[in-house]
């Protein structure tokens, strides 16, 4: 599978929800399910280990809020910083994180007072999901949201990335400011178009793809323009 832009991967999502029928929560909780996968088999397991999900309120977030219900589910203890005003998740974000407060995870609201310091909370923890906002992401991030993209890397802990690392473009694999640097990227359908740019590398770490329920067959036609 060839990687994918910015463009192509909103058709292949429109087309799965529209014209196949999958609902975006079905999408959402593959994306979610495999990312943790992923952080068990990096860990070696997480039964008892310190897991942080740091999510921002797109369907990226929604995909951390599913990551750190199947974690929290095989015994990890999962923390959920939400880097938004806990209203501002809609859609099938929403839903997931109103799943995560019925099963009483433990979620605690990011503001600008615990970003400026958020790497102490951090280093507490094996490994940081990366979920604040992904290949959608145009542009420089700014105020608290680059405050916690700086407080993840200052953390020096290990990072998966949901997708795409936060602040990395989609397309030119370029960061116009703050983005994390992620020791492995869980990234959907296919490679974005961006990593293979040079220096990217520096951001994704080590690309892990996965699948989300669409054909590849499909995908290719999907993305070539083709019905």
């Amino acid at each position: 599978m060839r990687p994918l832009s910015r463009q192509e991967v909103r058709a292949i999502d429109r087309y799965a929800i529209e014209v196949l029928g999958i609902p975006g929560m079905v999408l959402m909780e593959n994306a979610g399910r495999n990312v943790a996968d992923v952080v068990e088999r990096y860990l070696g397991g997480v039964a008892g280990e310190p897991i942080a999900v740091v999510a921002g309120a797109g369907n990226n977030g929604g995909d951390g809020f599913v990551a750190a219900r199947h974690l929290g589910i095989r015994g990890a203890k999962v923390v959920t910083l939400l880097a938004a005003p806990s209203q501002k998740p809609a859609g099938d974000a929403t839903a997931n994180l109103e799943i995560l407060r019925r099963l009483h995870h433990e979620i605690r609201e990011v503001g600008s007072a615990q970003a400026a310091r958020l790497s102490a909370t951090l280093r507490q923890f094996a490994m940081i999901v990366d979920a604040v906002a992904g290949t959608g992401l145009r542009g420089t991030l700014q105020g608290d949201l680059a405050t916690v993209v700086e407080q993840i890397n200052a953390a020096r802990s290990a990072v998966a990335a949901v997708d795409i690392p936060t602040g990395l473009d989609c397309d030119t694999g370029k960061a116009a400011g703050p983005a994390v640097r992620a020791t492995m990227t869980v990234t959907f359908v296919a490679r974005k178009k961006g990593f293979d740019s040079p220096g990217a590398a520096e951001y994704t770490g080590k690309v892990i793809v996965a699948d989300i329920g669409i054909p590849a067959e499909l995908v290719e036609k999907i993305a070539a323009g083709e019905k």
